[in-house]
């Protein structure tokens, strides 16, 4: 559902609960009721995925199944891609366990693969898994759907 506040408007869709679309455009129906669109669903995805995948602090289990759907994999899938049993995989989507360090560093890598995002090091991302996992809001600039851009 989404929801309009003072912050943008709270996109859920994606399977995450802190995401704010910011200057979406809106238009009018017939009746006269607010109607919202998503154009270009893909990129406004793929930054959300950037987004997460280079968020200062560990991802939660929410943060893991998004990135692993956006990359088009099962638990299974990517349980093999970490050497991981696909229960284990369940485990950190449900909030059960926490993902380790370099599982977690390998999806951010394999998250970021295809994007624009330039000059961020294993190293880099290895790092910000460190910091403990808190809500993250993602901001997300919508006014131009054609070129969805983090906020400032």
């Amino acid at each position: 559902m989404t929801k309009r506040s003072e912050v943008g408007y709270h996109y859920t869709q994606c399977g995450l609960d802190d995401v704010y679309l910011v200057n979406l455009p809106s238009a009018f129906d017939r009746a006269g009721d607010t109607t919202i669109t998503f154009p270009n669903i893909n990129e406004l995805h793929a930054v959300i995925r950037e987004q997460v995948a280079l968020k200062l602090s560990r991802l939660n289990g929410r943060e893991i199944k998004f990135l692993r759907t956006e990359l088009g994999l099962t638990q299974a899938a990517l349980a093999r891609h970490l050497h991981k049993d696909s229960q284990t995989v369940g485990r950190w989507e449900r909030g059960e366990t926490d993902i380790d360090g370099a599982s977690e560093t390998l999806l951010r890598v394999m998250a970021l693969e295809d994007t624009s995002v330039q000059g961020t090091s294993v190293r880099e991302l290895g790092q910000r898994v460190v910091a403990p996992a808190g809500p993250t809001p993602y901001r997300i600039e919508a006014s131009d759907p054609e070129h969805y851009r983090p906020a400032a």
